[in-house]
C-alpha cells in the first residue's frame, strides 16, 4: 500500500512537470495511457526508498503505539532482533532493485523518452481563438473576429502568409471561411468566401527598381481554396534514435555497457590530450628555442652577446616592406591566428562535451547502486524511528517520512549536478546523501536499542535553559487537602543552619585555585549537600495555608546541579590539570556557573532571614 501511496505521489510530480507538453495535443488515450505507464515504472527506483521509510515508521510506529514493542522488549528480544526478517526482506528488496535497474529500466527509459519526445513534438490541436493572432501553423498567422460554435464557419478571417518570407508576404481578407483537414490529416484546407488577397512579390524583379518598386498584386474572390501543410498525425520517433545518440544513449545501457562506454571515452580523450600537448608545443614560442641541441644553446648566446650585429624588431622588418606586401602580411597572420583560435575552440567543446557525456555515464552507473543501498538506510531510519515516535497510522509517519525524502532528495540533487558538471568526483556526488544519511541510521538505530529518549522535548529545553542560563522559577500553589502542616519552628532552625552553611561555603570554597579547581572534592560534596537541604526546607514550607509564606518561598532560586562539568579527581581531570592550554579553557569556561552560583547562595541568605520573619509572625 505505501509502495502504491509513494508511487502515485512521484507520479503526481511528473504530471505537474510535464502537464503542458501534453495538453492540447489531441492525443488519444491509448497514448496518455502508455506514456504513464512508463512513467510510472521510471519512477520506481524514486519511489521504492520512500515506501520502505514510510513502511518502516508505519510498522514500528504501531507496534509502539500498541505497547507491542515493549511487551517484546520485556520479553528480553533485543530491537535489532525484531528487525532481522524485515532486514533480510528489504536486502532482497534491495537486491531486486538493483536487477530492475541493470536489465529492465534501460529498455523503460529508452521507450519512455522516445514516447515524450514525440508527444513534445506533435503538432497541437488546432482550435484557433477568436480576436487573438494564432501563430501555431508555421509559416502562417491567422485572425478570427468571430466564430460560429454550430457550424465552425469562421467570420473576418484575416490570413498572413509569410511562409516565402516577408518581403514576398501574402494577406487574405474574407468575410466568412470553413476550415477542415485532408483526409491523411497532413493538409489544412481553409475555404474562403468573398474576400481579397493582396501579395508583395521581389521574384524577378530588375535590381534598378529594387529600391523604389516593389511588385505588388491584388486579387477579389468569391470562393478560394487554400491547402496550408499542417501534420495532425501523432508520429513516433523510433527507440533507435535515442539508442544511437552520443549524449544521450547512456540511458539505454546497463552496467556492462556502460563501463564499457566510459572506458572507450576515457581513452578517446586520453588519446585527444595527448594530440593537444602536441599541438601546443608544435605552436609554443619554445618549439625554435628547442630544436636546437643543448650543447650549442650557451655557445649561440655568448655569440649573439659579442656579436655587434643589431636584430631588427619585428616592427621594423613590417615597416621595410611595402604597403601591399604588409597588408598581405597582416591578413595571413591575423587569417591564420583566427583559424588557430577557431580550431582550439572547436577542439575544447568537443573535450567539453564529452566529459560530460562521461559523468553522465558515470551517474548513471553509480545510480544501480545508489538506489538500492538507499532502501536499506532509510529502512534503519525509518524502523528504530518508528519504535521512538510510537506513532502509527498515515498521519504522522507520512509528515516525517516527507520530511526525511525532502531532505534526501534535495542531498541527492546536489550531488548529482555537481558530478554532472564536474565538480565533485563522480564517487563522491553520486555518494553524497548515501554518506550523510548513513550516520543518521546508524545513530537512531543505536538510540532505539538503548531505549534513549531523543524526541521528548523536555529533553532539549533542560538543555538550552543550562546552556543560556535561563532560570527556573518555583511554583507553590495554595493546596486545598494539606496532610502535615508545616512546623514553623523547625523550619527557622533549619534555614539558619543552612545559611551557617553557606556562609562558610562561601568563606572556603567560592574562589578557588587551578590546583584545588581540579582536585577538590570536598566543594561539589558541601555544595550538593547545600542543594539537598535547601529542596528539603521549600518542600517542607510548599505545605504551609500562609500565601506570604508561599510568595516568599516562590522567589528562590533554582541552584544548578553541580559546580563543574566533570567529576574531580578523575584520569580526565588529571589529564586536563596538566594538560595547561586545555585546563586553563575549561577553568575560564566554570567562572560564569560559579560567579551565577555565588550571587544565587546569597540571595537564599537574604530569603532566609525574611522566610523565618515570616514563619515565626
Amino acid at each position: 500500500m505505501t509502495f502504491v501511496i509513494c508511487l502515485f505521489l512521484v507520479l503526481m510530480q511528473f504530471l505537474w512537470k510535464y502537464v503542458e507538453d501534453m495538453v492540447g495535443k489531441g492525443l488519444g488515450l491509448d497514448v496518455i495511457g502508455e506514456m504513464f505507464f512508463y512513467a510510472a515504472l521510471n519512477l520506481i527506483p524514486l519511489a521504492l526508498p520512500l515506501s520502505i521509510l514510510l513502511a518502516s515508521l508505519m510498522v514500528f510506529g504501531n507496534l509502539g503505539e500498541n505497547l507491542e514493542l515493549l511487551a517484546i522488549k520485556s520479553a528480553g528480544i533485543p530491537l535489532l532482533k525484531t528487525m532481522k526478517p524485515l532486514i533480510v526482506l528489504v536486502f532482497f528488496i534491495s537486491i531486486g532493485a538493483f536487477f530492475f535497474q541493470n536489465n529492465s529500466l534501460p529498455i523503460i527509459q529508452t521507450k519512455f523518452y522516445s514516447l515524450l519526445i514525440s508527444i513534445r513534438q506533435a503538432s497541437p490541436e488546432l482550435d484557433i481563438p477568436e480576436q487573438v493572432f494564432y501563430k501555431e501553423i508555421d509559416g502562417y498567422n491567422l485572425y478570427v473576429e468571430r466564430k460560429d460554435q454550430k457550424t465552425g464557419v469562421l467570420h473576418d478571417v484575416m490570413i498572413y502568409d509569410i511562409a516565402s518570407g516577408f518581403n514576398n508576404m501574402r494577406v487574405i481578407v474574407c468575410d466568412s471561411a470553413e476550415m477542415g483537414m485532408s483526409e491523411d490529416k497532413t493538409m489544412l484546407i481553409f475555404t474562403m468566401y468573398s474576400g481579397q488577397q493582396f501579395q508583395n512579390s521581389n521574384q524577378g524583379a530588375s535590381s534598378r527598381y529594387d529600391q523604389d518598386f516593389v511588385p505588388y498584386s491584388r486579387e477579389n474572390f468569391t470562393k478560394k481554396t487554400m491547402l496550408i501543410p499542417y501534420d495532425a498525425n501523432f508520429s513516433r520517433m523510433g527507440e533507435e534514435v535515442i539508442e544511437g545518440s552520443s549524449t544521450s544513449n547512456y540511458v539505454s545501457k546497463n552496467l556492462s555497457e556502460l563501463t564499457v562506454s566510459i572506458d572507450s571515452m576515457e581513452h578517446l580523450m586520453d588519446s585527444v590530450n595527448i594530440v593537444d600537448r602536441t599541438m601546443m608545443k608544435n605552436y609554443s614560442y619554445l618549439t625554435f628555442r628547442n630544436s636546437y641541441p643543448n650543447e650549442k644553446k650557451d655557445s649561440i648566446i655568448r655569440s649573439n652577446v659579442n656579436s655587434d650585429i643589431v636584430v631588427p624588431s619585428p616592427d621594423t622588418l613590417l615597416v621595410s616592406k611595402k604597403l601591399e606586401e604588409q597588408s598581405s602580411i597582416l591578413q595571413n597572420a591575423s587569417m591564420k591566428a583566427e583559424n588557430n583560435s577557431n580550431e582550439f575552440l572547436f577542439r575544447s567543446l568537443n573535450k567539453t562535451t564529452t566529459q560530460k557525456t562521461i559523468n553522465r555515464h558515470w551517474v548513471e552507473w553509480h545510480r544501480k547502486f545508489t538506489i538500492p543501498f538507499t532502501c536499506l538506510i532509510f529502512f534503519f531510519i525509518g524502523a528504530p524511528l518508528g519504535s521512538i515516535v510510537r506513532k502509527g497510522g498515515l498521519g504522522t509517519p507520512i509528515v516525517i517520512s516527507v520530511i526525511l525524502f525532502i531532505i534526501y532528495y534535495i542531498l541527492d540533487n546536489v550531488g548529482y549536478k555537481m558530478t554532472r558538471d564536474g565538480v565533485w568526483a563522480h564517487w563522491f556526488g553520486m555518494w553524497f546523501s548515501s554518506l550523510l544519511l548513513l550516520p543518521v541510521g546508524v545513530f537512531l538505530t543505536y538510540k532505539a536499542m538503548n531505549d534513549s529518549v531523543i524526541l521528548n522535548l523536555d529533553t532539549y529545553s533542560n538543555f538550552f535553559k543550562r546552556f543560556f542560563f535561563i532560570r527556573e522559577k518555583r511554583k507553590y500553589p495554595l493546596k486545598s487537602v494539606i496532610i502535615e502542616q508545616p512546623q514553623y519552628n523547625e523550619i527557622a532552625l533549619s534555614l539558619r543552619e543552612l545559611s551557617e552553611d553557606i556562609n562558610l561555603f562561601l568563606e572556603d570554597k567560592t574562589t578557588l585555585s587551578y590546583r584545588k579547581y581540579w582536585t577538590d572534592i570536598t566543594c561539589d560534596k558541601e555544595y550538593f549537600s547545600i542543594k539537598t537541604k535547601l529542596e528539603i526546607i521549600l518542600n517542607k514550607v510548599s505545605n504551609s495555608i500562609k500565601p506570604d509564606v508561599l510568595s516568599k518561598a516562590e522567589e528562590y532560586p533554582v541552584l544548578i546541579n553541580n559546580v563543574r562539568v566533570f567529576k574531580t579527581g578523575t584520569t580526565f581531570a588529571k589529564t586536563c590539570m596538566y594538560f595547561f592550554p586545555v585546563g586553563i579553557i575549561f577553568r575560564l569556561l566554570s567562572v560564569p556557573f560559579e560567579l551565577r552560583i555565588k550571587k544565587d547562595l546569597k540571595t537564599i541568605m537574604r530569603l532566609n532571614s525574611e522566610l523565618i520573619m515570616l514563619a515565626t509572625a
